[in-house]
């Protein structure tokens, strides 16, 4: 769990470090150097089953063959300059951009690869884009604009805006954030203020329908955790379930809510049945929240 105060002082741009198993996988790439620390939080690795549907085919070329022509349905964009990333994200307008910072000798990179192509291929409301730092002078000055030390890196953006980085994450982990961070393509329902929870609760005050409301905030390990999970029982459970979702740091409504609701830790979810909320559950325990859910679905759970 995340004390709400504490994620409000961070910066915009949370990097997570990679599990210690990883470490060694992760490449130095120096494109400039400072001192500088951040404070990072750490958090688990997503659960491989959740992401089954997603399959790597094989066949895609590493990044560091640059001259190697994109297959016909690759959708992942190749930037060779800080003007064409600068346009890439332009055009993307509010969706999602996930750009990978890679180098043609990180083994890293070379093994993740492939599970971007394929991210690319089906996750068609996210814009995923590759740069190989080591391929020209240009791209170098776009690693160090972007203050990029390791490889392979990830920079999550959205209208221009860098909303969340990471560096050596797995497959799994990666795909976790792309649920995250991306609200087009999913069956929960998104908020974006105290209005969207009202209309919400007003459509769904008659049928008996429970309304599972996961509250959380952009930079939050735990709240990313437990998403898959909650993305997952929106669809095995729509006939008697309601899955929505709001980030309070999203803007003064939502952070308004948050307090309105007096939650203090993140993730919280408030449970919501004909109009009234009957209770919350603090946490991200995949089994605890889906007893909670049954529970006030109307399901006697036994403990």
């Amino acid at each position: 769990m995340a004390t709400v105060a504490n994620f409000l002082a961070k910066p915009i741009a949370t990097v997570v470090p990679r599990p210690s198993s990883a470490v060694a996988s992760t490449s130095s790439f120096v494109f400039f150097n400072h001192n500088k620390t951040n404070s990072l939080f750490r958090r688990q690795t997503l659960p491989r089953k959740l992401f089954s549907a997603v399959k790597v085919k094989a066949g895609a070329a590493p990044p560091g063959k640059v001259g190697t022509p994109p297959a016909k349905d690759e959708k992942l964009q190749k930037i060779h300059s800080g003007e064409e990333f600068d346009e890439a994200l332009k055009n993307a307008k509010s969706k999602l951009v996930v750009a990978e910072f890679a180098t043609s000798k990180s083994d890293q990179s070379n093994k993740i690869y492939p599970f971007m192509v394929e991210l690319s291929r089906t996750c068609n409301d996210v814009v995923f884009l590759l740069v190989m730092g080591d391929e020209s002078d240009k791209t170098r000055e776009l690693c160090r604009r972007e203050k990029i030390e390791k490889v392979p890196h990830f920079s999550f953006y959205k209208s221009m805006e860098k909303i969340h980085e990471e560096e050596g994450v797995e497959p799994d982990q990666l795909m976790g954030d792309v649920l995250y961070y991306g609200d087009n393509h999913s069956a929960v329902v998104q908020l974006h203020g105290r209005p969207d929870v009202e209309k919400l609760i007003e459509e769904n005050r008659v049928g008996g329908k429970l309304i599972v409301l996961d509250v959380g905030l952009k930079h939050c390990g735990p709240c990313v955790k437990v998403y898959p999970t909650v993305l997952k029982l929106s669809r095995s459970m729509s006939e008697t379930v309601v899955f929505a979702r709001m980030n309070g740091d999203e803007n003064d409504s939502c952070m308004e809510f948050l307090k309105d609701m007096d939650v203090i830790e993140v993730p919280t979810f408030l449970f919501i049945k004909d109009g009234e909320i009957r209770g919350r559950y603090v946490g991200s325990g995949k089994g605890e929240l889906i007893g909670e859910i049954l529970r006030y679905s109307g399901v006697r759970v036994t403990y």
